[in-house]
């Protein structure tokens, strides 16, 4: 049996392709306030706006090709089962090859009902005010906003409970319920950190790895295999 890879990944695995981390060191996300662009309340006061700041994103993403590190995580399927559990809401490591992967906080490249959750829909364009599902509702963006529920949490402790390797990856693990992901794996699991500045060092069977997404990954697949 395949030993199994739970990857915890997040924006600086998508950095290398251009993607930008959403978030300035000042708080503000492409120079809009966090609770104007990414919360129900925004979205209720301006639609246009967070409806334009999500279709930017969307666009932006179109335009990228996946980096190294997304194809060198798809490759380990090769070797072992591996499971992705990424706060990214592109699709870089699905177009890479990724064959199991659970979007913690949506997909840019999803809209859904503003009344009913359920009804999601793919879709790769920018949505506009009067854009609705089949019952005449406005279309949103699929992405989970601060104050929302995050749906997918429960099947990602679930798969985190069945980790033999954990990888943390262009993530710093402060964004929860993301970060208290790593806590369900099984104790003693060999972990590895992936952070061109992490904010820990190595120890007992924590081992970090202080490099880009790209070059870490390639650290991280001779360390599995030596």
């Amino acid at each position: 049996m395949k030993k199994h890879i739970v990857v915890l990944s997040g924006a600086g695995v998508s950095a290398e392709s251009g993607i930008k981390t959403f978030r300035d060191d000042n708080g503000l996300w492409e120079g809009h306030d966090v609770m104007e662009v990414a919360t129900p309340e925004g979205f209720s006061k301006n639609p246009k706006l967070v409806l334009d700041f999500y279709n930017q994103r969307r666009r932006q993403l179109l335009s990228v090709k996946p980096n190294q590190a997304h194809f060198d995580l798809a490759q380990l399927e090769h070797q072992f089962d591996v499971s992705i559990i990424t706060q990214n809401v592109d699709d870089l490591h699905e177009r890479a090859g990724s064959s199991k992967v659970t979007h913690l906080h949506g997909e840019l490249l999803k809209a859904r009902s503003v009344v009913d959750e359920n009804d999601i829909q793919d879709c790769k364009k920018d949505i506009v005010i009067g854009d609705v599902c089949k019952k005449g509702h406005q279309m949103r963006p699929h992405i989970v906003w601060f104050g929302e529920a995050v749906p997918m949490i429960d099947h990602a402790i679930d798969i985190c409970s069945t980790a033999d390797i954990l990888l943390i990856i262009g993530t710093s693990m402060q964004v929860y319920p993301a970060a208290s992901l790593m806590h369900y794996v099984p104790e003693q699991t060999p972990t590895y950190f992936i952070d061109p500045k992490p904010a820990i060092d190595s120890h007992n069977h924590i081992t970090v790895i202080a490099k880009k997404a790209t070059e870490g990954v390639k650290v991280f697949m001779n360390l599995i295999n030596s």
